[in-house]
């Protein structure tokens, strides 16, 4: 099991998480219909130690309306495109189905259980692969179709789903995405403040352990430099995060500053000093707006000068132009 996959299935160990990724994540109606009350991880009783080496903590059942139909959210973590995703959650599906049998754990009408597969994906690049099987399966006659084997899955992009709109409203799972494919500093702050705001007071001990579990195995993907292992709070995290912010300020303004000497900014040249901001721009705050650059073209030098100063000085790219 890969370090992203433990601290991942750390946090979903804990049916608030769970609840917030149905409820945040899901646009279909069925979803308002559930019992989100009675979520409950599936009891190592019920599954084979197959199965439970592939999800340990990350299998849940869940209420459908006012019968007890059973649903299974089974998740798997991948930070890399696997174009046979379909084949292993049909291989999932078809274990848990057996060891349902085994253990004696169907409703009284002995029928399956629905399952709801769900891959999240955090990796750098778009996931472009099919989340159908039939899709890996080659052509056939007609007459062979319906004897196939069938089998889709959920997949959400943590890099698409995360998104300061979805930080409005309280959703641990939003801001653990957000924290987790922050392109700037701002956006990693903004998603830590929402988890110390909402993970306070009487009750919370338990997430709060979980996102800092999470934090001391993920943390250094978000700054080597910062001591995880030994923060045991969560304001604890987000103060420090906040050092660490304001001395990558200094030091990528440093940087740029050194740079711009480099590049011969201060002779004079208008295209020297625009791709030195352009790159100033996108190291603070990621992709810039095609009319920004636009607007770039067709500026001076001496506005261009003015601008990179402002660069390391304000919180917003759009500040930058006031």
């Amino acid at each position: 099991m890969t370090d992203h996959d433990t601290s991942y299935k750390f946090l979903f160990a804990h049916a608030e998480m769970v609840r917030d990724l149905l409820l945040g994540f899901m646009d279909s109606g069925w979803v308002r219909n559930l019992d989100l009350a009675s979520l409950e991880k599936v009891s190592d009783g019920y599954v084979s130690d197959d199965l439970r080496a592939r999800h340990n903590d990350a299998l849940w059942r869940v209420r459908w309306k006012r019968e007890w139909v059973y649903l299974y959210l089974m998740l798997e973590f991948q930070s890399k495109v696997d174009h046979y995703m379909p084949l292993r959650v049909l291989t999932y599906t078809g274990l848990l189905y057996q060891d349902l049998l085994r253990s004696e754990a169907l409703e009284e009408t002995g029928r399956l259980p629905p399952v709801l597969p769900i891959v999240l994906y955090n990796g750098r690049k778009p996931w472009r692969a099919s989340t159908d099987l039939s899709d890996l399966i080659q052509q056939v006659p007609e007459a062979l179709k319906p004897y196939q084997a069938r089998q889709k899955f959920l997949l959400l992009d943590l890099g698409i789903q995360a998104g300061e709109g979805a930080l409005r409203e309280r959703n641990l799972v939003a801001a653990v995405f957000a924290m987790e494919t922050s392109v700037t500093e701002e956006d990693m702050l903004r998603a830590s403040s929402c988890l110390v705001n909402w993970l306070e007071g009487a009750g919370q001990a338990h997430l709060q352990q979980g996102v800092l579990e999470w934090l001391r195995r993920r943390g250094p993907r978000l700054d080597s430099q910062v001591p995880w292992q030994e923060i045991h709070t969560l304001r604890e995290a987000h103060s420090m995060l906040e050092d660490r912010v304001r001395v990558w300020k200094a030091q990528f303004r440093r940087e740029g500053l050194a740079e711009g000497r480099r590049e011969g900014l201060e002779q004079g040249s208008t295209t020297e000093a625009r791709n030195i901001l352009l790159r100033q721009l996108r190291r603070r705050f990621g992709e810039v707006p095609a009319e920004i650059e636009t607007r770039l073209n067709g500026a001076s030098r001496e506005q261009l000068e003015d601008w990179i100063d402002r660069v390391y000085e304000v919180e917003t790219v759009e500040a930058v132009f006031d």
